[in-house]
């Protein structure tokens, strides 16, 4: 049986990079710490199932030294001057993600569509309030919309369906794919956004809070009004260190708590304590309550004693609070993890013949009769 001679840095390099360690594919691949020691050697298909468990591509093992993992599109989630290292996970993320931003960009130019003229429409000597009453505009979202829905749910479904309407591919996923064993840390990265005139997308990590995603979304769209694609990782309460970030964060701020109904739901509200207050404001802009606390502190109707008391006490009640369950409807999740917009263009172009259903399968993830469920879902 030919065996293949991999140096140990490369096996150390796949188990770093993916967080593993060897005691812990010691049960997967009995012989890993003879791979290690180059006692024995691996066969190509224990070393293509390696590669498989740390997601590492099976050509990297031939190489004589390890490459550096380098995101393929802008970082925006320096801390302190410091690039973080993208986990595979996010590596894969985005690779799906361009592939079907580039079949998407096709697909609309053979179908006729004129570009999207809000892409690249501003610059960071824009005023972030003019992009945001824009991007209302575009997205038909008047003022007090938020207000007029009940749950933070209705609030994300109604701004995911805006989005998409516009012309904007949105994915909301948690995971890699459709995989539960690779799952994507927020801690990691919040959101990333992919610019083109014809096919533009906003990715959202699922696995953030609700009003959190709220942010982001709006956040995200920013950067495809300034047309500075990347990766994102903020905190809607703290400083961020690029223009950038800093015009992004300003945009969705005015958009989601708009400064004239702010103010007035303020006067309304005057009379409760901080904490009630923003609860009370959360629920109706469908933001976090840190979000209309840091609001009311960047507008100077709160000190900066009284906004860290609130945050004191509003995190103490959060770390109370137990964590809710992740599940839902299978054909609900997929419709936000492959986008009705992106989905319905595949299906199309699939039923069509101008797409191999070998295709549609690899750019939405789904297959054989759940790709045929899926389409039905969508109306085809």
């Amino acid at each position: 049986m030919e065996r293949i001679n991999i140096q140990r840095k490369l096996f150390l390099w796949a188990l770093e990079r993916c967080g593993k360690t060897e005691e812990a594919m010691q049960r997967k691949f009995p012989k890993i710490a003879d791979w290690l020691s180059g006692e024995v050697y691996p066969t190509l298909k224990q070393l293509e199932s390696f590669a498989a468990a740390t997601y590492t591509p099976v050509g990297y093992f031939f190489l004589n030294e390890p490459p550096e993992d380098k995101l393929p599109i802008p970082d925006f989630r320096t801390v302190k001057g410091q690039p973080q290292r993208p986990s595979p996970h996010l590596l894969d993320t985005i690779q799906t993600m361009q592939s079907r931003r580039e079949w998407m960009r096709e697909f609309m130019l053979e179908e006729g569509q004129p570009p999207l003229s809000f892409i690249k429409s501003a610059t960071l000597r824009t005023n972030p309030a003019k992009v945001a009453m824009e991007m209302s505009n575009i997205l038909s979202l008047s003022g007090g919309w938020a207000k007029r829905v009940r749950t933070w749910t209705e609030a994300l479904r109604l701004l995911r369906e805006a989005i998409e309407d516009a012309g904007v591919m949105i994915v909301i996923n948690g995971v890699v794919g459709n995989n539960p064993y690779r799952p994507l840390d927020v801690a990691e990265f919040r959101g990333f956004a992919l610019v083109d005139e014809y096919a533009p997308l906003i990715f959202i990590n699922g696995r953030d809070s609700i009003s959190a995603k709220m942010f982001t979304i709006i956040h995200e769209l920013s950067h495809l009004w300034l047309g500075y694609e990347g990766v994102s990782n903020f905190d809607e309460l703290k400083p961020v260190e690029t223009n950038v970030e800093e015009f992004c964060n300003q945009v969705a701020a005015e958009f989601l708590v708009p400064s004239d109904e702010f103010k007035k739901a303020l006067k309304e509200n005057q009379r409760e304590n901080d904490y009630d207050l923003f609860q009370i404001l959360a629920r109706r802009f469908k933001v976090s309550p840190l979000v209309t606390a840091r609001r009311a502190l960047d507008m100077k109707y709160i000190s900066k004693n009284r906004f860290f008391g609130f945050y004191d006490n509003y995190a103490k009640d959060i770390k109370k609070r137990k964590p809710k369950g992740t599940g839902g409807n299978f054909w609900n999740t997929q419709i936000v993890r492959v986008g009705k917009l992106f989905g319905s263009a595949v299906v199309q172009a699939t039923l069509e013949g101008r797409l191999l259903y070998r295709d549609a399968y690899r750019l939405t993830g789904l297959k054989g009769k759940t790709f045929d469920n899926y389409a039905t879902l969508l109306g085809f």
